[in-house]
């Protein structure tokens, strides 16, 4: 099993929700973060002053999937969140050993 950690644009998540639904992929942590690329933040102008921003709000999504299915997360993703412009965000692909249930006994490795 793989855990999937995707940071996103917070605009694009509503988008990225529904495409993954449509793919089967219901179950997912979704956390509000804020974070900096390459692009180093961007520079508003607020009152007549230049204001530079050094981090961004983004979204992060967390998805444990099979590992079969992690080639699939990652094109909807892309596909589903992609503006192609700087700071859509990155894909992360972490293993996971082990899932248990709390309300059951259930688990799976």
């Amino acid at each position: 099993m793989k855990m999937v950690q995707a940071i996103i644009r917070a605009e694009k998540m509503d988008d990225v929700k529904k495409a993954l639904e449509e793919k089967g992929f219901i179950a997912m942590s979704i956390f509000e973060i804020t974070g900096r690329g390459e692009q180093k933040g961007i520079i508003l102008e607020h009152r007549g002053k230049k204001v530079e921003v050094d981090t961004l709000p983004k979204i992060m999504l967390e998805i444990v999937v099979k590992d079969q299915e992690v080639d699939t997360i990652i094109s909807t993703i892309r596909t589903a969140g992609r503006t192609g412009k700087f700071g859509d965000g990155k894909i992360f692909i972490l293993p996971v050993e082990m899932v248990a249930k709390v309300r059951t006994d259930e688990a799976w490795k």
